[in-house]
């Protein structure tokens, strides 16, 4: 995990704005059918402690439960997919490419490679997981 301190970041059309106050998880990304579906490829994500993300402007902020198990947060306004999070979970995912620069954020695996578009040849060296991995990968150990 790599310290973030100030790290803050948003949506395309500056609807929705967020401040991380804390830090955050090194970059995973994710091959599942619904990450997919919601961004058009694969998600880059980093997450960090519930208590950590301060929403500073929400007036585009929608959330979709997007299972029994999730919901997922993005722009009504511009379509920006922002947030990932366990219904019951202590941490919330940020999608990656949403975070100001610099980042300071690696990636670190792949998650539901088995699930991963036909299309895609994964080419880097990180690791691949056919499920969701290690708590690490998942925001629990955050």
């Amino acid at each position: 995990m790599e310290p973030t301190p100030k790290t803050t970041g948003g949506c395309l059309c500056g609807a929705v704005r967020y401040r991380v106050n804390g830090p955050m998880r090194p970059v995973v990304y994710c091959h599942c059918s619904q990450c997919r579906k919601t961004s058009g490829h694969f998600v880059a994500a980093s997450a960090c402690d519930n208590s950590d993300l301060q929403i500073i402007d929400d007036d585009g902020l929608h959330w979709y439960a997007s299972s029994q198990h999730a919901e997922r947060g993005f722009c009504s306004v511009c379509g920006g997919n922002l947030f990932w999070r366990p219904t019951n979970g202590k941490y919330v995912s940020i999608m990656a490419g949403t975070i100001d620069m610099p980042t300071r954020l690696k990636a670190i695996a792949h998650i539901f490679v088995g699930d991963a578009s036909d299309y895609h040849a994964i080419a880097d060296e990180l690791p691949l997981y056919q499920d969701g991995g290690s708590d690490e990968l998942d925001g629990t150990k955050i």
